[in-house]
């Protein structure tokens, strides 16, 4: 299943009590579907998921659902490292009416590629929802290994990939040996146009709350075969790309987005806000 070429990998916007902002958040809905975003995760780890709390999820999806109306596709990041949590949480969410649930590889109990495959086939057969996979073993410490992913897409509703593993390898075979209808995104802003190159289907941004029309016109080059322009493109943006990681994500991104005027507030510890030298670094980036 495809979601567009990019996907925003949406923050939360926070108020000055660390609250979660709804009116801040309808006006970035709107500002990310003007400017180049073809769907959103919701509470990913970009919206900082580990610090929100179950209800604040379900309040969040209810939130963005209404907001968006059937203008883009919603992915709701409802996985985790407890496999009965996800398909709760899961159910609720497509009760909501979103459209896709993301599902984290398990983080921190390591389980062998025996449970990974267990664990996302519990939560696939407990829901009608598409389902993406997310393979990040910078974060999860486990990685899906391409094997286990063509396994997995044999089952019906997971229908596409969030790679974040850098391995263009195993996207490759990955690509290869799924169904046509089987989407694979990069995770990695900086991959956006080898993943595309190798066959993939776009990527799940950070990087997009920003230059997403920019990553657009990127992808579009190379789709239509102007294979320079797609590279001068790349070469371009690769600075504000790498920027928005200088810190950990979310904090750089939602200090642009605070610099263009698009509110997103600060951010929860255990993450700390910006030095006023990677402020000052951002605020370069964006000019």
């Amino acid at each position: 299943m495809k979601f567009g070429k990019i996907i925003t990998a949406m923050v939360t916007p926070f108020d000055n009590e660390g609250k979660i902002d709804f009116d801040a958040t309808t006006r970035l809905l709107d500002y990310l579907i003007e400017n180049g975003t073809d769907a959103v995760v919701v509470a990913g780890t970009t919206g900082e998921s580990p610090t929100l709390s179950h209800e604040e999820k379900i309040e969040l999806f209810r939130h963005v659902v209404k907001t968006v109306g059937g203008r883009i596709p919603i992915i709701a990041g409802t996985g985790s490292n407890n496999t009965q949590d996800s398909i709760e949480l899961t159910k609720e969410a497509e009760e909501i009416g979103v459209d896709a649930a993301l599902i984290v590889a398990p983080y921190y109990n390591k389980p062998n590629q025996r449970g990974l495959f267990a664990h996302f086939e519990a939560v696939a057969n407990s829901t009608k929802l598409p389902i993406m996979l997310y393979n990040i073993p910078g974060r999860s410490v486990v990685k899906i290994e391409a094997d286990t992913v063509i396994e997995l897409s044999k089952i019906a509703n997971i229908v596409s990939v969030k790679d974040s593993t850098g391995d263009l390898s195993s996207m490759t075979k990955v690509i290869a040996n799924t169904p046509d209808d089987f989407s694979l995104y990069s995770g990695d802003d900086d991959l956006s146009l080898p993943v595309a190159a190798i066959g993939g289907d776009g990527i799940v941004s950070v990087s997009s709350h920003v230059i997403g029309n920019e990553m657009q016109a990127m992808l579009q080059a190379f789709e239509t075969g102007n294979v320079g322009e797609a590279a001068r493109i790349h070469q371009q943006i690769l600075p504000v790309m790498q920027g928005m990681f200088q810190a950990p994500s979310p904090t750089p991104v939602k200090e642009a987005l605070n610099q263009k005027g698009v509110t997103a507030g600060g951010v929860r510890l255990p993450l700390v806000e910006l030095t006023e030298a990677e402020k000052e670094n951002i605020s370069k980036l964006l000019k």
